[in-house]
């Protein structure tokens, strides 16, 4: 089997049934981190599943397993078709697919063996961040030669948001990661735990919220049966994102010794972040106007639909919470994992199924294997989601209050006992949605003919 075969749509297809897969993957791991918060010596302390080493492995499979190869499987269906040319490349497509799910497994593998950078969402080892520079330096050259013989001269937002999230998180990526200091990842002291957070804020940021915007602003349009409200107000949401976000990650460490002027700039780029948010929502939202039964009776727009929802409520609590006031009360409490959850799960994960489901009918050229397991995956999904913010912010308010009180940590622990039962019983219903959406895609692509109920 040549695993670099040159077929239409290939690199799509093998994105999304990565994706499927990973989910699966990180979903499982994060409910064993659930489970051993709950009852920390229940699966006897084996290393390579201990808690440091899963919840790395979880946030590392989730975001750039799940959410990062869903995402980047839409984008390589968007360029062409926004531009009405074929991709440059499926050869560099497939290499580029190859070498990210090789990176990943090779991540899996190490980190469970303990080789860890330590920094958030940065924990891969150095030779495993050249990997993913690779990786994205492929795929930006492959849709910039698309771009380039393009026969589409309109650039439609999606395609700009595309462009420039690769472009931003390769040097993210890069910088974030102290590439040039391969033994550990790092600089010294204060300067990086702001080069630190620097990334961990920005491949939030270039990344994920701007791939999943991407696809939003593709599908809610299709499905909702009416041009884009206004493609002015798109082209400012860009703009804006890239001017706001991009300095704002210093309001993770407002608590520590960091330079003044830095948490100010920090907390007043976050203020300012509602301006492309709102932008963003307020136009799809006004596509959608009037036409919510369109979007509700399609399963990929209820993904999308949902994940905008979550992209409000996570943009709303940002800045919320990046004011010194709240952190003093929020910051290193479950509400910070909790706000974690609805940007990848809620808001870039709703999205990215949204596009999984959207697109895989149009590259198949059948309809999806099963309807109603979707419509199953969405609902488990958004069950779950709703009840981990539910609970983990209620969790975090109970350890903040507390500790602003002079409580210690393990006093605070028996209080929080049941909301940890009760995550990782809703982290049961995220890892079935996950099952069923890898049983439906694999399915849809391989198997006989779906069902379109």
């Amino acid at each position: 089997m040549n695993i670099l075969k040159d077929e239409p749509y290939g690199t799509t297809k093998g994105f999304l049934l990565s994706s499927a897969a990973w989910m699966v993957a990180g979903s499982l791991a994060g409910f064993i981190g659930a489970v051993e918060m709950v009852a920390p010596e229940l699966l006897g302390n084996i290393p390579w599943i201990a808690f440091g080493r899963i919840r790395q492995i979880h946030t590392n499979l989730v975001m750039f397993g799940f959410v990062g190869s869903a995402l980047v499987g839409a984008a390589h269906y968007l360029v062409p078709t926004l531009l009405r040319t074929p991709l440059h490349s499926e050869r560099i497509g497939k290499a580029s697919l190859w070498s990210w799910n090789l990176a990943i497994t090779a991540g899996v593998v190490t980190l469970s063996l303990g080789y860890t950078q330590n920094r958030e969402y940065a924990e891969l080892i150095w030779p495993i961040d050249i990997g993913v520079l690779i990786v994205l330096a492929l795929v930006f050259y492959n849709f910039l030669q698309t771009l380039r013989r393009r026969k589409e001269n309109l650039l439609y937002v999606s395609i700009w948001y595309i462009v420039g999230s690769f472009v931003f998180t390769f040097f993210t990526y890069f910088f974030g990661n102290a590439v040039w200091n391969p033994e550990t990842g790092s600089i010294i002291g204060i300067p990086d735990a702001v080069l630190a957070w620097f990334y961990g804020h920005n491949i939030i940021a270039f990344f994920f919220t701007t791939l999943a915007v991407a696809v939003a602003y593709y599908i809610i349009p299709i499905v909702a049966r009416t041009p884009l409200y206004s493609h002015t107000l798109s082209l400012i949401g860009f703009w804006t994102i890239l001017i706001m976000y991009s300095h704002i990650g210093t309001h993770h460490i407002i608590q520590a010794p960091v330079q003044t002027w830095l948490k100010v700039i920090a907390v007043t780029g976050s203020i300012g972040m509602l301006i492309p948010v709102l932008t963003v929502l307020v136009n799809l939202w006004l596509t959608m106007r009037g036409r919510l039964g369109n979007i509700h009776a399609d399963v990929a727009g209820k993904f999308v639909f949902a994940g905008s929802v979550w992209y409000l409520l996570t943009c709303l609590q940002g800045p919320l919470q990046s004011l010194p006031s709240v952190q003093r009360l929020t910051h290193f409490t479950n509400w910070v994992v909790g706000h974690a959850h609805m940007g990848i799960l809620g808001f870039a994960g709703m999205t990215a199924l949204g596009g999984v489901y959207f697109i895989l009918p149009r590259v198949t050229g059948r309809s999806l294997y099963s309807a109603r397991l979707a419509d199953i995956q969405y609902w488990l999904i958004l069950i779950g989601m709703t009840g981990f913010f539910v609970v983990l912010t209620t969790a975090g308010l109970i350890q903040g209050n507390g500790w602003l009180n002079g409580e210690v940590v393990y006093r605070i622990l028996p209080e929080i006992h049941l909301y940890m039962v009760l995550r990782a019983s809703l982290g049961i219903l995220i890892a079935g949605g996950a099952i069923i959406g890898l049983y439906n895609i694999f399915m849809s692509l391989y198997g006989p003919k779906g069902e379109t109920s």
